[in-house]
């Protein structure tokens, strides 16, 4: 029998002008998490849950037929948006499989170990941070009867019930050191695409953003050298020629931008890419140097055009140097996406107008905009500065971006919770310190007017209008028709 049963439930759900749809992504941090328990001696069951074939995953009778005779030990790793799933399915395996251990990993849990661990006693084990030194020495010592309390990163209960917080991991600073993904236990060809981590952190303070505070404010990258072998054996071994590099940090800095750029030239390999960049990182030297290594897309962060928000969000530029950086972008790459965010508490009627201007003028160059409602996350600042518990609302039919959760249905431009649904919700909203990121601040004066001006210019689909088609909101992988998919990713 293996070692570990390691269930991906990293489950991305997007909203596309009138429905919701799931977009299958290679789960990256199982795979690099796969591969450092192998290498240490351990066989693993890897089950990815994008791949279920059923119509409604989410029924607990489905999940319990995927996770078939599950290893002594189950990991579920998740984001933010299925965690409240993750967490009833982790009470379907107990009561199901009383004997196994559970752990919980991925970034869905972040900041809120300590209240899962109270409040849903069938979870045993929660892994904090990168887990590809972690995960060894859990099973190591779980296999050996050996206390948990000197494995640094975990959060767990003992068998009195008594629940520990152990201290922090330090940092991977050598990404290179780090083992490619073991990606021979999945079929690329049914993904979106390969997306690639190129570095890991950020070390830039924006108050709405969860990535920094997961990875602690810092930032390490791995070499150009190290970036262009992984893509040349995902190249020769499964024809991978269109790489999504995932991190927000690609463009770290001008020399590791433009080494990799020369890197991937010199290689030989007839590959293209795409990036996230940063408007204070970047200029126009690197840009045409990237276009001219491949670069397909660049992806910009902008979150707003009013200088007022970019600076109460520490977002570390200003509106006057998007509007020099972009259109230079447009004549450069064949795709630039601008992703903004909306519905900040503090952002006026005012600022919100400067924000659709810019939406508006940069959609006109060619770029393509997506707005995404703000959710306060519990790792953020803004979470822990605006998310008191009177402050916050719920609105089953306007769901942020990032936490539609694959329970919803579009019916005339609207989001609506299916009646069978209701148990899953009610969770949500009886937990509103662990699931902040569901909820909104002020929908009457701050949510709905912004909403309203959204749909007027096409960024949202109007309900009282069937035939809208807006933009795609909130995607860091815009719906891809068929020739375009965000990567390709194996022959046929």
């Amino acid at each position: 029998m293996p070692d570990i049963t390691l269930v991906n439930l990293n489950m991305l759900f997007m909203r596309y002008g009138e429905t919701v749809e799931r977009e299958l992504h290679v789960p990256l941090g199982c795979l690099y998490l796969t591969r450092a328990l192998e290498s240490a001696g351990f066989d693993v069951d890897f089950r990815d849950y994008q791949l279920c074939p059923s119509a409604d995953p989410f029924d607990m009778a489905v999940f319990l037929d995927f996770l078939a005779e599950p290893a002594p030990v189950i990991g579920l790793s998740c984001m933010a948006n299925l965690l409240p799933f993750t967490l009833l399915a982790a009470r379907t395996i107990r009561e199901r499989y009383p004997d196994r251990v559970i752990v919980l990993g991925g970034v869905g849990s972040t900041a809120a170990e300590d209240a899962i661990l109270r409040r849903f006693p069938w979870i045993d084990v929660i892994c904090r941070g990168e887990a590809e030194r972690s995960g060894p020495e859990l099973l190591a010592a779980l296999g050996n009867g050996r206390d948990l309390s000197r494995i640094p990163g975990l959060s767990w209960r003992d068998l009195e019930g008594t629940i520990h917080h152990n201290d922090d991991r330090p940092r991977i600073t050598d990404l290179d050191a780090i083992a490619f993904p073991a990606f021979e236990k999945i079929d690329l060809k049914h993904y979106a695409g390969y997306g690639m981590m190129t570095s890991r952190g950020c070390p830039y303070p924006c108050t709405f953003c969860s990535v920094a505070p997961v990875w602690r404010w810092e930032s390490y990258s791995r070499s150009p050298a190290n970036i262009v072998e992984e893509m040349r054996l995902l190249n020769r071994e499964a024809g991978v020629d269109l790489f999504l590099f995932q991190d927000e940090f690609f463009v770290s800095g001008k020399r590791q931008v433009m080494e990799f750029c020369r890197a991937l030239t010199g290689s030989g390999l007839d590959v293209q890419w795409k990036a996230f960049g940063r408007v204070n990182l970047i200029d126009e030297e690197m840009m045409r140097a990237m276009g001219d290594s491949g670069c397909l897309e660049l992806r910009f962060g902008i979150e707003s055009g009013s200088d007022e928000v970019l600076q109460r969000i520490r977002k570390g530029f200003t509106a006057a140097e998007v509007l020099a950086l972009v259109p230079k972008a447009v004549e450069i790459f064949p795709r630039v996406d601008c992703f903004y965010v909306w519905g900040f508490p503090f952002e006026t009627l005012v600022d919100f107008n400067q924000t659709l201007f810019q939406m508006i003028s940069f959609r006109m160059m060619g770029a393509r905009i997506l707005p995404s409602l703000l959710s306060l996350l519990p790792q953020t600042v803004l979470a822990r500065e605006w998310a008191r518990p009177d402050k916050l609302e719920f609105c089953p039919y306007l769901l942020p971006e990032f936490v539609l959760t694959g329970h919803e249905e579009m019916l005339a431009g609207e989001v609506r919770l299916p009646p069978r649904y209701a148990d899953y919700f009610r969770l949500i909203q009886d937990h509103p310190d662990i699931f902040t990121g569901f909820f909104h601040i002020d929908l009457a004066g701050n949510i709905l007017p912004k909403l309203a001006l959204l749909r007027q210019f096409g960024f949202y689909p109007d309900p009282q209008a069937s035939q809208a088609k807006g933009e795609s909101c909130g995607a860091h992988s815009p719906h891809p028709s068929p020739p375009d998919l965000a990567t390709r990713t194996a022959r046929a």
